[in-house]
């Protein structure tokens, strides 16, 4: 009778099911790593576009000021 008490009154673990916990912690870290790439790689096609043409807009400024070279001039 005493060692049905105890067991009445003792509190036990909660039951964990390990397949369950596992699958939901892979899912969070998947999760985790999908926010970060979104945040690093992530851009809308506008933010893409804009990006290209400001490039764009560089690359040829800069191929205006350059000089040409004779190719029989040397120096």
């Amino acid at each position: 009778m005493r060692l049905h008490a105890f067991r009445e009154t003792a509190a036990m673990g909660e039951v964990v099911n390990l397949r369950l916990h596992r699958k939901r912690k892979e899912r969070e870290d998947r999760e985790q790593a999908a926010s970060a790439n979104r945040a690093k790689f992530g851009r809308t096609k506008a933010e893409k576009e804009v990006e290209r043409a400001v490039l764009d807009l560089d690359r040829r400024k800069l191929d205006a000021h350059k000089r040409e070279t004779d190719p029989a001039d040397p120096a």
